[in-house]
């Protein structure tokens, strides 16, 4: 791998709430043992919703942690905190949720700024007008597969961060042109196992959008191959968008990419681990982080 590079890796992880049981354990170990992990990559922010939150899209996934709880933690650590408020289909009256505002306002209290994800040009006005204090980050749930579209997204001044379409992450050529403003704004998602070639991926989106929104709907059934043997790693590492840690070090940080999501949220803290251990960890430390974290918690295994 490249040993001069001109970025760190900064990782967004997923499941603020529905894992905070398993960020108890790891934070404090990536903290103490930094020597495990690569020197060349950093935890950005963690982002995630609680259960039953309205303006929640991306995921129908459970997050019971106490608010409280999961901001002093991330507070502690020095790490921005992301709400997933990525519902594609929100009406003026949502706007008014007790819940979802409540949670704005205990977000904009931290020591760094945090940000919401976000899908709904309503809802990015009014929490530019009602919370200044948080960034906001372009979902990837507006499956923009289109470059042109996604180079608009990213010269829209209200966005600190766009996630694009993964099936946009190997269209270098087109990648290398933009400008370094741009290239700090793009954030990958690395590790997708939705089909490339997915016609559906939107609607699956509506789908968990609606669900959130109480609405009595059927869960979507994708008809893409594969589509119904849900997540699996080793699939997503064949996945053409697929971006690895060689991508990382040896493409996008010399190109001037920076920021690197992990898919994650509803798939159980076993999994995350597994992405935690591909990601950040040494191959030679993996054993000793994976015992670490076995060891002090819980996971979900079975």
């Amino acid at each position: 791998m490249n040993a001069q590079l001109q970025n760190m890796a900064r990782y967004h992880l997923p499941g603020l709430f529905e894992f905070y049981d398993f960020y108890r354990v790891f934070l404090p170990l990536f903290r103490e043992h930094r020597e495990y992990f690569y020197d060349w990559c950093e935890i950005a922010s963690i982002y995630g919703a609680p259960s039953d939150c309205v303006w929640g899209g991306g995921r129908a996934c459970s997050g019971d942690a106490d608010a409280r709880d999961v901001l002093s933690l991330v507070d502690d650590f020095g790490i921005s905190a992301r709400l997933t408020f990525s519902n594609s289909l929100l009406a003026k009256e949502d706007l008014l949720d007790r819940n979802c505002n409540a949670l704005c306002s205990m977000f904009e209290g931290l020591k760094l700024p945090s940000g919401a994800i976000i899908h709904s040009d309503l809802l990015a006005d009014y929490l530019a007008k009602n919370y200044p204090g948080l960034y906001l980050v372009s979902s990837t749930t507006k499956v923009l597969t289109s470059f042109d579209d996604f180079i608009l997204e990213l010269n829209r001044k209200e966005f600190s961060y766009v996630v694009p379409d993964f099936r946009l992450n190997k269209e270098f050529k087109r990648l290398g042109l933009l400008t370094s403003e741009q290239k700090d704004k793009v954030e990958f998602l690395c590790n997708e196992c939705c089909n490339f070639f997915c016609s559906e991926r939107k609607l699956c989106y509506e789908n968990v959008s609606r669900r959130n929104l109480g609405l009595d709907v059927r869960e979507h059934k994708c008809t893409a191959p594969g589509g119904d043997g849900g997540y699996r790693f080793s699939l997503a590492k064949k996945n053409p968008a697929f971006i690895g840690i060689g991508d990382i070090v040896e493409t996008y940080l010399p190109m001037g990419f920076s920021n690197f999501k992990i898919e994650g949220r509803g798939l159980g803290s076993a999994l995350l681990l597994e992405f935690i251990l591909y990601y950040m960890t040494k191959p030679e430390c993996q054993l000793e982080v994976r015992e670490a974290v076995y060891l002090d918690s819980m996971l979900d295994l079975f």
